[in-house]
């Protein structure tokens, strides 16, 4: 089988099509054609060097959290899927064990990890992680929820988002923040949401932001979001300094939750506003499989429509990175293999 392999790391020069064998499933595992898998900044931090989790000593490392496709073939003790069933899967890695993984929930798991695998016309994943698909969406816009709105979702529902709250996401273009603005929608929260380019901010205008404003300045953005509102959450995957605009514009008793550092690891912030305003800072990452089979329920209906950026075959997996890599995308961009 192909598979887009990872074989040096500082950027998508590092991105090279190999021919690996063909992997067999064991016991409780299964194997699946992919259709569909996208990428994410994760995927990126690891493919400049930023990440902690895969050095050089792997290479070559096949990426890819995201996949959809058909399962080809299980192996012994399999129940659920079988050959030929369309699955997405959940690229959560749990140990099945601990408490947070018999009562919940999964992301609290002391040894949480995400799969790896999918940029590869085959994958080798844990069956009981696969999810079937309906009829109504296609592999591409499946593989689009899993990472991106999962996260959001999780971090709109730790936010305790309600019907009429006002809702800001900066950075809302990328595939976090595009799901964000999208979920609240789904909440019937109202939203605001920031970009520093014109045409991103009227894109995401058109899936359901409620205010936009072009900026990406985080000195000033506090003041911008005041003159709409008073937020009553922020959902925030950029982290530096938009931790502190966030917690300046946000109401008395307001919630910010961050999930990534996109724009710097160290956040510094007034500590009297916290504490004397009531603000709450939440941390999150991703969701759980059962958040996913919510979310491909509610794509399903048409509560929502997965944003797809740009599709690329798998040759083309270093020119999705690329294009993730100058922000020139919107949404999530999908590798067909």
């Amino acid at each position: 089988m192909r598979v887009a392999a990872f074989t040096s790391l500082g950027g998508p020069d590092g991105v090279t099509i190999q021919q690996w064998d063909d992997p067999d499933p064991g016991p409780k595992e299964a194997v699946v054609d992919v259709e569909a898998c996208s990428i994410n900044r994760h995927d990126l931090w690891i493919l400049e060097g930023e990440s902690s989790m895969v050095g050089e000593d792997v290479l070559p490392f096949v990426t890819g959290l995201d996949l959809a496709g058909r399962v080809r073939s299980v192996g012994d003790g399999v129940a659920g899927v079988e050959p030929g069933d369309r699955v997405v899967l959940c690229p959560n890695e749990t140990c099945g064990e601990c408490t947070y993984c018999r009562e919940g929930p999964e992301t609290l798991c002391e040894e949480f990890g995400l799969y790896h695998g999918g940029l590869a016309e085959r994958a080798l994943v844990d069956a009981d992680r696969l999810l079937k698909l309906p009829e109504a969406l296609s592999s591409s816009v499946a593989a689009a929820i899993p990472t991106a709105y999962m996260t959001a979702w999780r971090m709109l529902r730790r936010a305790e988002v309600q019907p009429g709250d006002l809702v800001f996401v900066p950075g809302a273009t990328g595939g976090v923040g595009v799901a964000a603005i999208q979920l609240a929608g789904v909440l019937n929260a109202e939203t605001i949401a920031t970009s520093r380019s014109a045409e991103k901010l009227e894109r995401v205008g058109d899936v359901g932001a409620d205010h936009l404003i072009q900026s990406d300045a985080p000195e000033s953005l506090a003041d911008d979001v005041r003159k709409i509102g008073r937020p009553d959450a922020v959902i925030n995957h950029l982290g530096g300094p938009f931790t502190r605009a966030g917690l300046d514009a946000i109401d008395r008793g307001g919630r910010m939750v961050i999930c990534g550092r996109t724009a710097g690891p160290v956040s510094e912030f007034n500590v009297g506003r916290l504490f004397l305003e009531h603000q709450r800072i939440i941390g999150s990452t991703m969701g759980t499989q059962g958040d996913l089979r919510r979310l491909v329920d509610l794509a399903a209906e048409g509560a929502y429509e997965p944003v797809v950026g740009g599709t690329y075959d798998l040759e083309g997996t270093a020119d999705a990175f690329a294009d993730m890599q100058t922000r020139d995308a919107f949404g999530k961009l999908v590798v067909e293999p």
